[in-house]
């Protein structure tokens, strides 16, 4: 991917054609993300999130062993529990910058390559669309290491497939394949390991063919809608939707249609 390229320690974020790629950099620790890359993660998250010219992005882990790791534990031991619970609390959106960031209805798509477990897998399940390749592997092993899953997997996971399944994963920490992972639902693709990072791009060129605004509206009314009543759900109009609404889009939409073309979209 050519673009613009942004440096950090332990991560890279490449911006091109209204796409962020951020990849977690740290191959030789299998990726697992210590406080230093959980807050370069956030700052990338909220750049991503604060660029107007950044209307999708894709999250991946360098090398083909592993997505992450997850927390790292090794940093952990050398460090304490309090200290690096009080510099992972200083990531605006949680770990990795992603699983507790609420306030960006912005696509992200996890283009999961190895391993994704722990904070890796929750990192993994925050994200709107999951693309695997076939050498994935997800699970949730903290409570083997006297931790549980606080960076949302006990939430996430048990939203996503059915409760019995969820809870096995959670209570056993035993490890799926992206092929089993397809067939509980939460991967929507799952490819060679060679196609992940053009399937991932495909996608997100898919995702453009909307307007931009458009797709954070749905977002938003995907996510807050979910609990609500159906009538209450329906009857909501919620603030992206509104930006929508006033958007010149909203006008080069019909209009492009109309004229048998596609459409220019600005994103405002």
């Amino acid at each position: 991917m050519s673009g613009e390229k942004t440096g950090y320690d332990n991560i890279l974020v490449e911006k091109a054609d209204h796409l962020t790629r951020i990849t977690i950099n740290r191959p030789e620790a299998m990726n697992a993300i210590n406080p230093p890359t959980s807050l370069e993660l956030d700052a990338a998250f909220t750049a991503f999130h604060e660029d107007p010219e950044a209307w999708a992005c894709i999250i991946t882990g360098a090398g083909e062993k592993a997505f992450s790791a997850g927390n790292d534990l090794k940093y952990q031991a050398r460090h304490g529990d309090q200290q690096t619970s009080a510099e992972f609390a200083r990531c605006r959106g949680g770990f990795g910058g992603i699983t507790a960031r609420y306030d960006c209805f912005k696509p992200v798509i996890a283009a999961v390559n190895g391993l994704a477990l722990g904070g890796g897998f929750e990192i993994v399940l925050a994200c709107d669309i999951i693309i695997a390749s076939e050498n994935a592997v997800f699970g949730l092993p903290e409570p083997r290491v006297g931790l549980m899953p606080g960076a949302g997997g006990v939430h996430r996971l048990p939203r996503h497939i059915p409760y019995h399944l969820a809870m096995e994963m959670i209570m056993t920490s035993r490890r799926i394949s992206a092929g089993e992972a397809g067939r509980y639902g939460f991967v929507s693709r799952v490819v060679a390991p060679e196609e992940l990072e053009e399937a991932a791009r495909s996608l997100a060129g898919e995702i453009f063919n909307g307007a931009p605004l458009s797709i954070r509206a749905c977002k938003e009314a995907t996510i807050k809608g979910w609990d609500l009543p159906l009538d209450q759900a329906m009857s909501t109009v919620f603030p992206e939707e509104e930006k929508m609404r006033k958007s010149a889009d909203i006008v080069e939409g019909p209009r492009a249609f109309a004229e048998k073309r596609s459409p220019q979209w600005k994103g405002y």
